[in-house]
């Protein structure tokens, strides 16, 4: 690789580390700044603020779901880099617009705009720098993308813990600037030359969601990434973005704050990337890595439930343990770009981040059923929480090892 080349890629992984940055920074804004914002717009009841709150992540996660879908078959049609573009500029927008809301119908609306556009920049993200870095090294690319992304939560959550500074509107305003900054950057990337040598050819179907479809081999290599990952938002939705709820759930003393419960679980999760990301390069295997941290996550669940419950230190520091074991999310997203040919790894890489992230909206009318059936709170997440765990175990059993794997191929 010459020294042109080389500057390009940085360039890349860091407009794609960067673009990540701000897409958690706009997903996990809301989670920070729900109780403000619905109280801002005159939703003032604790029950009204929960039952909003969940209503507009799940239409945010709606958003993700049919977005994960367009941004992929998009990338695989028009290329990696009109995602890329597309993406950022759209959530931008929405961001802006977030900060102007006077109603909920309004709120409803721009948090499915938001993750709509939202649902693009990490899968096309990681789908460039896969098939532009060496098919030893690029795990450590996407590494650096995700553990640079997740501290886009840590500045939201910094930024929602001073109202008195800066506002619930000025956050959203904030989050809309640094998109559109992105987008200038953005211009020197260039697309990949995996991908430019796929566009010459004519006869191969690309972007083709319905080929994931076609047969059970394909088909079933699709649902088990999808079902490797749910863990991840499992955790942190559960415990972390409902702490509240949850603290009052176990009797605590002191409520926990969302937004500080949140800032810490993404410490760890940068530090589980990272920590995940090396590990995966260490044994040469993606599959190991994800196991690893699939049993820690149970433990650290363990943990959350009983010694986390004492008081709000060891609470937040259960947030932090929470957030390591479930950062296996570098790995998991390589693994997805790893397993299809390059005519559906952007429409792979995109939509599958996607379904887990929609699938929490699932974890939650799934615990709802059991609550509404007289079980405890705790209890309604933990039986959900085992059958998440269980298809998780096996689905990672039968996928096929993807390290060092050539990808420069098609379907």
């Amino acid at each position: 690789m010459n020294e042109k080349q080389n500057k390009g890629l940085k360039l890349l992984i860091l407009v794609a580390a960067l673009g990540y940055f701000v897409d958690v920074y706009d997903l996990v804004l809301f989670g920070v700044i729900r109780v403000p914002s619905l109280k801002g717009i005159g939703i003032t009841s604790d029950a009204d603020i929960a039952m909003y709150g969940k209503m507009l992540f799940n239409y945010q996660m709606y958003g993700m779901l049919i977005g994960g879908i367009f941004w992929g078959i998009l990338g695989d049609k028009k290329g990696r880099l009109s995602v890329l573009f597309g993406s950022i500029f759209l959530y931008s927008i929405a961001n802006v617009l977030n900060g102007m809301i006077t109603t909920i119908e309004q709120y409803k609306i721009l948090r499915f705009v938001a993750g709509f556009g939202l649902a693009g920049e990490l899968g096309a993200g990681i789908t460039l720098v896969s098939e532009s870095m060496s098919k030893e090294k690029r795990g450590y690319g996407t590494t650096i993308i995700a553990s640079v992304g997740v501290i886009g939560a840590v500045v939201a959550s910094l930024l929602a813990s001073y109202p008195d500074l800066i506002n619930w509107r000025t956050n959203y305003y904030i989050g809309g600037a640094m998109g559109f900054a992105l987008l200038i950057m953005r211009i020197g990337v260039s697309e990949s030359g995996m991908y430019k040598d796929l566009a010459l050819e004519k006869t191969v179907s690309k972007g083709n969601f319905l080929l994931l479809f076609k047969n059970f081999s394909t088909f079933s290599r699709y649902f088990s990434v999808i079902i490797v990952g749910i863990p991840i938002w499992y955790c942190i939705n559960t415990f972390v973005f409902f702490s509240k709820e949850m603290g009052q759930a176990m009797n605590m003393t002191d409520i926990p704050v969302p937004a500080k419960a949140i800032m810490y679980n993404y410490i760890g999760l940068c530090f589980g990337d990272i920590a995940s990301g090396l590990i995966s390069q260490y044994l040469k295997s993606r599959k190991k890595a994800i196991l690893l941290f699939l049993c820690l996550s149970i433990l650290s669940i363990a943990f959350y439930l009983t010694i986390g419950k004492q008081n709000l230190t060891y609470f937040y520091f259960a947030c932090t343990i929470v957030g390591f074991t479930a950062g296996y999310w570098a790995v998991f997203n390589i693994t997805a770009s790893e397993q299809f040919g390059t005519n559906l790894r952007a429409t792979v890489t995109t939509s599958t981040p996607n379904f887990v992230r929609g699938a929490v909206p699932l974890v939650n009318i799934l615990a709802g059923g059991f609550i509404s059936n007289g079980h405890s709170y705790i209890n309604s997440y933990l039986f959900v929480g085992i059958i998440v765990f269980v298809m998780a175990f096996f689905a990672l059993l039968t996928l096929k090892e993807t390290f060092a794997k050539d990808l420069n191929y098609v379907e």
